[in-house]
């Protein structure tokens, strides 16, 4: 089955005010493993939403994986600060039985095509 949105949280668009302080580190070392760290710790996060279910699979040493079956998801909330509608960011929040999100994950590109994705696999 065929992923219907598949991304990694973007380092700038999320947080610029850190990534600006990390690049103006990197002559002292501290930036360039920062940003690497960074970097990497982005690329090992992943949401990836089907027709089935939406699933985060984040973690570089040990992996955490959480995947909620669309038919148990009671809310979804995709948020947007002022700064993350400048960069096309946002912070997705999926709710099933309680008050708290099962899956939080901040950083996601392109909220529109995010929250498209889960209206189609929900009505589906």
């Amino acid at each position: 089955m065929t992923p219907t949105y598949r991304e990694h949280p973007t380092m700038f668009a999320d947080e610029p005010g850190k990534f600006i302080l990390a690049c103006l580190l990197v002559p002292f070392g501290v930036g360039i493993i920062w940003l690497v760290w960074w970097y990497i710790t982005n690329r090992s996060a992943l949401v990836t939403i089907d027709e089935e279910r939406v699933t985060l699979r984040r973690g570089i040493f040990s992996k955490e994986s959480v995947e909620v079956e669309m038919g148990s998801i009671r809310a979804v909330r995709v948020d947007q600060s002022f700064v993350d509608r400048i960069f096309n960011c946002g912070i997705l929040k999926v709710y099933t039985a309680g008050d708290n999100p099962e899956i939080v994950q901040a950083g996601l590109p392109d909220p529109d095509r995010l929250r498209a994705a889960l209206r189609s696999a929900r009505g589906a």
